[in-house]
C-alpha cells in the first residue's frame, strides 16, 4: 500500500527545501574554510602578518595576564575584550579591514592577506 500525497503536503516541502537551500553558501562551502589561530603572546600578535581567504575563520587566543583586543585600524570588526585564556573567532568577509590593533595596547598590531 503506497503513501498517498496531497496537494498541500508537496507543496509544503517544496517551500520547505527551496527555504533551506537558500541558506547554503553558493561561493563558499563550509569544507573550504580554514581555522587559522593567532595567539596574543608576550603583547604581540603571533603571527603578525596572516595569509587568509574569504569564508575562512581567524581565531585569537589571549595567552597574556592583561586583557586584549583584536580591532581593525578603521573599527570594522572588533572580538571585543579577551581576558586570559579566552578566545574570539571572526570569519573573513568580501571588503573587510586588513589591519588591526589591539585597543588597549595601540602598539600591538596585525595584518591579514586576503586571496
Amino acid at each position: 500500500m503506497g503513501k498517498t500525497y496531497t496537494r498541500r503536503n508537496v507543496m509544503v516541502g517544496a517551500g520547505a527545501t527551496a527555504a533551506v537551500s537558500s541558506l547554503r553558501p553558493t561561493s563558499l562551502h563550509a569544507a573550504d574554510a580554514v581555522t587559522h589561530d593567532v595567539r596574543i603572546k608576550s603583547f604581540a600578535f603571533v603571527p603578525a602578518r596572516l595569509e587568509v581567504s574569504l569564508g575562512d575563520i581567524i581565531r585569537w587566543t589571549n595567552e597574556d595576564l592583561a586583557p586584549h583586543t583584536a580591532t581593525a585600524d578603521e573599527f570594522g570588526w572588533d572580538t571585543e575584550k579577551l581576558n586570559q585564556g579566552e578566545q574570539a573567532k571572526i570569519v573573513v568577509t568580501k571588503g573587510m579591514e586588513t589591519t588591526y590593533f589591539c585597543s588597549f595596547h595601540p602598539h600591538m598590531k596585525g595584518t591579514l592577506v586576503i586571496s
